[in-house]
């Protein structure tokens, strides 16, 4: 959690400014990596 994250789990814990900073970075990652996927499979399917 802190190396990909820059928090430790007790600080993730306590502050909800920090979930929801991690929560939103985890998101942005996941949508980066749909589109990756979707660009992949279009080059597949040519």
């Amino acid at each position: 959690m802190h190396q990909s994250h820059g928090v430790g789990y007790a600080e993730y814990g306590r502050k909800l400014s920090k979930i929801l900073n991690v929560e939103k970075r985890r998101e942005n990652s996941y949508k980066k990596s749909l589109n990756v996927v979707k660009d992949i499979e279009r080059q597949v399917h040519r």
